[in-house]
């Protein structure tokens, strides 16, 4: 049903949503940041995707870290 629609096979599928997931999966993973920034950060991702992890990647942690 899926191929029919989209005229694309399961698996490229299946890699696009891998791809869509890393930035979330990073972030997630990460211990540059936790708790509230972290789902802030997540937040960012689904509304501005890709460029809020690059922004990440570079910025995290905007406050201080608490041990």
């Amino acid at each position: 049903m899926i191929e029919a629609i989209l005229g694309l096979g399961f698996v490229t599928l299946l890699i696009i949503a891998i791809i869509w997931w890393l930035p979330i999966i990073f972030i997630l993973t990460s211990d540059k940041t936790n708790g509230a920034e972290k789902f802030v950060w997540i937040l960012l991702i689904f509304f501005f995707s890709w460029f809020s992890w690059i922004l990440y990647a570079l910025l995290a942690p905007i406050g201080k870290k608490l041990d």
